[in-house]
């Protein structure tokens, strides 16, 4: 490649940078306003934007087990490399996107890699932040089979560390309903109206249009839908996940797969769950643990939860800190070899998240999260010698007035509010 390892990185962070996506979140808001389309609920935006956080610093972290390596490919089979690098980077991003539409689809239709999904179908809205809602739970990695073509070629992996953050940016902007069919467009590429029909649950839309960027996948292995004047899509899943917290929707459906499995009585049944069809269930664990289900996607009852504006301004203000508290992270973390110091500030992080959201659930288990939080935040600060990765003096005293306020105020809209604030 042509380009230094520091100009693909720097790229590819410009791409990812969160806030580009705020950006364009809030024009969405502001149309949608305009035009009279309630597309938002805010509770459902706070749980969205939660998790791409979860999801930013997961990957920040690089946790996760790659079982094949694109890099081990390129140094085994390259057969010949592909020259020019314009042609390198136009097949590469064939070779992306052919990927992402085979991965997505396995997702979708088997039960064990299904968990690693379900986070992003979780909103039972459609508007730009539920793209954010990305995946915790994908450990081991394996779409690098996938790209065999383009390591026969010799493409380097380069050329895909800037494409993979662009190719997932490009997928950001059809999460909406404001924009209608796009003419000759709908023809070729993904559009707002062929991924509404990917998130709906109705029968007529469901396991339908995977691709990513390119709908010709889609028409050329039968799994193309456009959407229908006269059938609305019904957005979420067929199973409600019923829950503001994205951490809870990251393992959600893994924990039912285990249960089930510990509940059958087949031995066959407790090995075979995993990998048939998404949802599944031995015939035997379904009748006697029957799950709530959509039948008929009309008779949808959306998940909201009786939030004060009292608590949805402080779960904003919660929400504000955690993503402070990512940059803050970001900027002294070492990318290549993280240290014990910077998991520990991860944990704090996502238990700092686990809690504002189950306070939006309006669960009392929010206040076990907190009290964790607020102990492992005097424990951080006491290992380190009264400070706060690179922050000390007056800052140290408001992160500790903080840490008591968080945990007072979540004991008050837990245990005195409950009742004003409870869930349909």
């Amino acid at each position: 490649s042509r380009f230094g390892p520091v100009v693909w990185s720097g790229i590819a962070w410009q791409v990812r940078n969160p806030r580009s996506f705020i950006v364009f979140i809030m024009i969405e808001m502001i149309v949608s306003k305009m035009r009279g389309i309630k597309v938002n609920e805010q509770a459902d935006i706070i749980s969205s934007l939660s998790s791409g956080m979860t999801n930013t610093i997961k990957d920040a972290f690089k946790f996760g087990v790659i079982i094949i390596s694109y890099a081990w490919l390129v140094d085994k089979i390259t057969v010949v490399k592909l020259e020019p690098l314009w042609l390198a980077v136009f097949i590469a991003f064939l070779v992306q996107d052919f990927t992402g539409y085979w991965m997505h689809r396995i997702k979708h239709r088997v039960n064990v890699f299904w968990n690693r999904h379900i986070i992003h179908h979780s909103s039972e809205e459609f508007n730009l932040s539920c793209a954010l809602r990305q995946t915790i739970s994908e450990t081991f990695k394996f779409s690098a089979i996938f790209m065999i073509p383009a390591a026969i070629l010799g493409i380097p992996i380069q050329i895909f560390a800037v494409l993979g953050p662009i190719h997932l940016f490009m997928q950001f902007w059809y999460h909406t309903r404001l924009i209608g069919k796009m003419g000759f467009l709908e023809k070729i590429i993904v559009t707002p109206s062929h991924h509404r029909v990917h998130h709906a649950i109705n029968p007529e839309y469901l396991d339908k249009n995977y691709g990513q960027i390119l709908i010709v996948w889609d028409k050329l292995f039968n799994t193309f839908q456009k959407e229908l004047d006269d059938i609305e899509p019904v957005y979420g899943t067929l199973r409600p996940v019923s829950t503001w917290n994205p951490i809870i929707i990251n393992f959600k459906h893994m924990m039912q797969l285990a249960k089930d499995a510990w509940y059958a009585e087949r031995l066959i049944d407790k090995f075979k769950i995993w990998f048939m069809p998404t949802g599944w269930r031995p015939k035997d664990v379904e009748k006697r643990f029957p799950l709530n289900q959509y039948n008929d996607p009309f008779s949808q009852v959306k998940y909201r939860t009786k939030n004060s504006k009292a608590m949805l301004a402080w779960s904003w203000i919660q929400h504000i800190i955690a993503g402070v508290m990512m940059f803050h992270l970001f900027t002294f973390m070492n990318y290549g070899k993280p240290s014990n110091i910077d998991y520990l500030y991860a944990v704090f992080i996502f238990s700092h998240i686990f809690s504002l959201t189950s306070l939006l659930d309006m669960k009392r288990y929010s206040m076990i999260a907190e009290c964790f939080k607020m102990l492992l935040g005097f424990i951080l600060i006491y290992i380190q010698n009264i400070a706060w990765y690179n922050l000390n003096g007056l800052v140290i005293i408001i992160i500790i007035g903080y840490l008591m306020l968080s945990s007072v105020l979540t004991a008050y809209f837990i245990f005195i509010r409950q009742r004003s604030l409870s869930v349909k």
